[in-house]
C-alpha cells in the first residue's frame, strides 16, 4: 500500500513538473495582440488623409480596406486596386516602431500598367514588373522622422523588399522576397 501511495505521489509531482515548463513556454510565446490596428495615411499627390482602424477583433475591417485601397489608388489614372493585406500589416509593423501615431506620407501605392509604363519609359528607375502593379508595394516617408530610421525600421520588419531613396526622400517597401537596394 505504501509503495502504491508513494508511486502515485511521485507520479503527480512528475506530471506537475512536466506541465509547468510547457505552460511557462506557452505563456512566453503568447504575446498579447492589439485588439485594434490603425493606420494614418496622407497621399502626397491628392492631399487626401485617412485614419483607419483596419484590424479589429482578430480580422481585417472590409470597409477600412476599401478606404485604404482608394487612398492608395493610382492618382494619375484614378484606378483603384486591391492592396495586399500583408502590405497593410507591414505598414502597421513599421509605424508601430515609432509609436504608431505618425502619419505615413504616401508617394506611390498602386500603379496601373499604363502609369508604370510611362514612368519606366521616362527613366525614373521604375521597374517594368514593379510590385506596385499588384498592390504589393508602397513608397513612403514620415515627416519629422529621419529617413534613415524609417529605412532601418523597414529592414528590421523583414516583410519583403526595401529600397532606400535618400535623394527623393522616401523608402520603398513591398511584400516580395526579402531584398534591399
Amino acid at each position: 500500500m505504501n509503495q502504491r501511495r508513494s508511486f502515485l505521489k511521485s507520479s503527480v509531482v512528475l506530471a506537475s513538473a512536466l506541465s509547468v515548463p510547457a505552460y511557462a513556454r506557452a505563456a512566453q510565446t503568447t504575446k498579447v495582440q492589439p485588439v485594434e490596428r490603425t493606420l494614418r495615411l496622407y497621399n502626397t499627390h491628392t492631399g487626401e488623409t485617412l485614419r483607419s482602424i483596419f484590424w479589429a477583433e482578430g480580422q481585417f475591417v472590409p470597409d477600412a480596406l476599401k478606404d485604404i485601397n482608394k487612398l492608395l489608388r493610382d492618382h494619375r489614372s484614378n484606378t483603384i486596386a486591391e492592396i495586399d493585406p500583408q502590405l497593410i500589416m507591414l505598414l502597421d509593423k513599421v509605424s508601430s516602431k515609432f509609436g504608431g501615431n505618425d502619419v505615413l506620407h504616401v508617394i506611390s501605392g498602386y500603379r496601373s500598367p499604363e502609369t508604370n509604363r510611362k514612368l519606366a519609359a521616362a527613366g525614373g528607375g521604375v521597374a517594368r514588373h514593379s510590385m506596385h502593379l499588384d498592390g504589393k508595394a508602397i513608397d513612403i516617408r514620415m515627416p519629422g522622422r529621419d529617413l534613415t530610421q524609417l529605412h532601418k525600421a523597414a529592414l528590421a520588419a523583414r516583410g519583403g523588399g526595401v529600397g532606400y531613396y535618400a535623394k527623393s526622400q522616401f523608402v520603398h517597401m513591398d511584400t516580395g522576397r526579402v531584398r534591399t537596394w
